[in-house]
């Protein structure tokens, strides 16, 4: 697949995403607070680099653990359709759970997610998205915790791709594609 050309104009910097971690980790803690250990379930692949930060800044006992699901392929737009790559390798019924996803679209992955999850029995299922696009929901879904709110932008960096590129970038970028002619 051949890409057109583009540059990435920086969002969201390292520093603003690290201080909205810790943040959200005070939050976090607070509401676990009488939990003995929570399962941190990151969607793979996007949220690898945010799980990693946030289970850091947790002073409380964590087990990690991950589900990787798609709806995007190679594609800039969600199909709709969402497939479970690879699930999970522990068990969560009658565990705290919290669900880790870097960004929340049309809603239908992590909607779906979750309510494969719930099938599971947890005692308790959170969620928490890096970033969410409010206004292209298409399924009924809002994350418990949200990092910050973006404008409806092809976003890559801290974990998110485009074409698995620019997932190393440490700040979230968007991507603007440059006319062929100029």
């Amino acid at each position: 697949m051949t890409q057109r050309p583009y540059v990435i104009d920086k969002m969201i910097s390292a520093k603003r995403i690290a201080a909205r971690i810790e943040a959200l980790a005070r939050e976090i803690e607070t509401y676990y607070a009488d939990v003995d250990k929570l399962v941190v379930v990151g969607l793979l692949r996007g949220s690898f680099v945010f799980i990693a930060d946030l289970v850091r800044e947790l002073d409380m006992i964590v087990e990690v653990d991950f589900i990787e699901a798609s709806s995007y392929g190679n594609a800039m737009v969600s199909s709709r359709e969402v497939r479970i790559l690879k699930d999970l390798g522990g068990e969560i019924g009658g565990r705290d759970v919290l669900v880790v996803e870097d960004l929340v679209d049309t809603g239908y992955t992590l909607s779906h997610v979750v309510s494969l999850l719930k099938s599971r029995n947890p005692k308790t299922l959170r969620t928490i998205a890096l970033l969410d696009k409010p206004t292209r929901r298409e399924v009924d879904f809002t994350a418990d915790w949200i990092g910050f709110d973006i404008p409806d932008e092809f976003v890559v960096g801290y974990g998110i791709d485009y074409a698995q590129r620019n997932r190393n970038l440490p700040y979230i970028g968007k991507v603007r594609f440059v006319d062929e002619t100029d």
